[in-house]
């Protein structure tokens, strides 16, 4: 399950658009960044994918990558034109193609690499899919498979892509937009497959082109239900909504870190077996098997896209650090993770403090609030003052953030241990984490 929101330029502070993401994945299915230079490719060279390879593109455009460490494709990213696009998972009466094509987060990458534009990024997604379709297991440890829609930005245009199969419609959105796990769009579009509507009435989801409701025609009831999807986008939406045409990165920072709206000082994503959040936490049973893994926030400066990232996982517990698309990742972030844990890798580094505040969660999650928000402040701040400086002068900034963060952090770890755990957690949601735990190979002593 996941979240994707957008501020076009007339909603934000400064006239600068805003995207945002997080990623919900399996809890140990690893947070990868990376940044990928533009590159020149000989003629008929060719590109493999997640599980299939196609022609490569003559030329492909520098990206910043958020993805799951084990897919070729992301979940999310932006390139050097500042092109921002993220995916989600849609679960539509559509029969799901098992066979292995095109993952969404394949077709996301392809998109960024070769779309200058969010309109151009729209066109090349839909030419794929329609070459090539889209299908494959999507899932970590388990098999998933479902279709995917897309929210695509650029520094003065915005997009939502959804699509069924092979199938498509797009809309151009303006001031604050968000998707989660579930079709928007309804009867109003301003591009679409030439049968979109012919296949749903053959199939006997709708009666006739005038009652025709893309939502209620392909959706699958069951599995958006329980998703919590409509819920989610209501509270995303509502957020962007709050700010008054007045979004800043902060702002949407903060949208990715709502947990339920009754969530008060007590409240612990212990609770409950079912229900879904935007800052998501992975619980017991089959409804509550996602994490987000890592979030993203960019600001669509026109001359030097610039990230906020965290590549670590529920935002709640993270920071999020500076990145520029052309800034080398700094070596404190380690190697690349995989589903197994490892101390030295950005991503499971932060996951002992993370799975440590779960034990005591209304707790521990104090004790680092106060001096996370004035750190991601000044990150924040400095990051934006300098947004298009020199390459040296931003390379230090990145360096110094993903420092500060990582130094904060063993703090916070270092406090949290001294502190006992005065609660006891449920049966069923500390069997959860146990069992994630022995999965990855994680340290118990530290950890739920």
């Amino acid at each position: 399950m996941c979240d994707t929101l957008v501020m076009t330029p007339e909603a934000t502070a400064d006239g600068v658009a805003l995207f945002a993401k997080n990623s919900d994945r399996e809890p140990n299915e690893a947070h990868h960044l990376m940044v990928v230079p533009a590159l020149d490719h000989a003629p008929g060279s060719r590109v493999r994918c997640t599980y299939i390879e196609i022609e490569q593109a003559a030329h492909t455009y520098a990206v910043a990558l958020a993805k799951p460490f084990w897919i070729w494709g992301a979940e999310m990213g932006v390139n050097e034109h500042g092109v921002a696009i993220g995916n989600e998972a849609l679960f539509t009466r559509e029969p799901y193609e098992k066979e292995e094509r095109l993952l969404g987060m394949d077709l996301l990458r392809l998109g960024l690499e070769r779309a200058a534009t969010a309109r151009e990024a729209v066109e090349v997604i839909t030419a794929l899919l329609e070459q090539y379709g889209q299908g494959g297991n999507c899932g970590f440890q388990r098999r998933l498979y479902y279709h995917n829609s897309f929210l695509i930005a650029d520094p003065t245009d915005a997009w939502v892509l959804e699509t069924v199969g092979k199938r498509w419609a797009a809309k151009r959105v303006q001031g604050g937009y968000s998707i989660s796990n579930a079709i928007t769009l309804g009867n109003e579009w301003d591009m679409a497959s030439p049968d979109l509507v012919r296949h749903a009435i053959g199939r006997g989801w709708c009666r006739s082109e005038a009652e025709f409701n893309f939502s209620r025609a392909y959706s699958d009831f069951l599995y958006t239900r329980f998703s919590d999807a409509h819920k989610r986008c209501a509270a995303t939406t509502a957020a962007l909504h709050s700010v008054g045409g007045r979004a800043t990165p902060a702002s949407m920072m903060a949208a990715l870190r709502l947990h339920a709206p009754e969530a008060g000082p007590d409240w612990s994503p212990a609770q409950g077996l079912t229900g879904a959040t935007v800052c998501m936490h992975a619980g017991y049973g089959p409804v509550r098997r996602s994490q987000t893994t890592g979030s993203l926030v960019a600001y669509l400066h026109p001359r030097c896209p610039l990230l906020f990232v965290t590549g670590t996982a529920a935002p709640c517990t993270s920071i999020f650090k500076p990145l520029w698309v052309d800034t080398p990742l700094p070596e404190s972030v380690g190697p690349a993770p995989t589903g197994v844990y490892d101390p030295h890798s950005l991503f499971w580094r932060h996951e002992r403090l993370h799975r440590s505040i779960l034990r005591d969660y209304p707790r521990r999650i104090a004790v680092i609030q106060e001096e996370r928000a004035a750190l991601e402040q000044e990150l924040l701040e400095e990051a934006l003052a300098y947004c298009d400086a020199s390459l040296e002068r931003r390379r230090r900034i990145v360096e110094e953030g993903f420092r500060r963060a990582l130094a904060a952090e063993e703090r916070w770890l270092t406090r949290i241990a001294a502190l006992p755990s005065t609660r006891r957690l449920p049966f069923l949601y500390a069997r959860a984490w146990a069992s994630f735990n022995r999965e990855a190979g994680a340290p118990m002593d530290a950890i739920v």
